[in-house]
């Protein structure tokens, strides 16, 4: 008898709208990139930070995903940017359908790159593709430097890794984060990676992670204009 699980025809039919995301956000010439963390990495902060200092020279647009609330789409309008919340009311990770509905609801055309901050977890998000450009990691020092061996398939998926929270460093201690044992863990399972060491907090470490997103706008868009 022919079987098919039910988790294989979840994941059939996101990689479906993944697809139709994905010709969508290319046909617009447009940048998705799909950050995922473990709560309390600092996504958010990163995100307004980021929308702040690039105001002017990147449109931003921010997919919030949350299970409950919309306490992370607040702050995002308030850096001033527009954000759709998506409430997943108990779901670990965002869906593909998810996020086609709320790509209609953004102003696109009047926007150069879209986050999609996916709900806290470093499990689940890895494995349900969006249709995004690429995958960004967050790791915080206050996780501790183990978490990338411990849940790898993020980590071996994404374009960049931030180090957040470095402004910690002191109180952690180099002995509980050890910075240079994370780069060589993911190093290890993804070459191209990479890496910022930054504190949304302070600012420190942030230019190098604008670099990189003007830089992948450029590649992955060439024929864009800017504001």
């Amino acid at each position: 008898m022919f079987k098919v699980t039910v988790g294989k025809k979840i994941l059939i039919a996101n990689e479906e709208y993944a697809a139709q995301n994905q010709r969508f956000i290319a046909e617009h010439k447009k940048v998705c990139l799909n950050m995922i963390s473990s709560p309390g990495s600092g996504k958010t902060t990163i995100l307004a930070r980021t929308i702040t200092e690039m105001r002017g020279k990147i449109r931003i647009g921010v997919i919030e995903g949350d299970i409950a609330t919309e306490i992370d789409a607040e702050r995002i309008r308030a850096a001033g940017a527009p954000a759709i919340q998506i409430n997943t009311e108990g779901a670990c990770h965002l869906s593909a359908a998810q996020i086609s509905e709320a790509l209609k609801k953004l102003a696109i055309d009047n926007l150069d790159l879209i986050f999609i901050e996916n709900v806290g977890n470093l499990v689940c998000p890895s494995a349900f593709e969006l249709g995004e450009t690429a995958k960004v990691a967050v790791l915080s020092v206050a996780e501790g430097d183990d978490k990338a061996v411990k849940y790898p398939a993020i980590f071996a998926k994404a374009k960049a890794l931030l180090i957040n929270k470095i402004d910690l460093l002191s109180a952690v201690g180099q002995v509980d984060f050890d910075i240079e044992k994370v780069k060589g863990d993911v190093h290890k399972m993804n070459h191209d990676i990479k890496i910022f060491a930054v504190s949304a907090k302070t600012g420190e470490g942030m230019a190098g992670w604008y670099e990189w997103l003007t830089l992948t706008m450029k590649v992955t868009t060439p024929g864009r204009t800017t504001p």
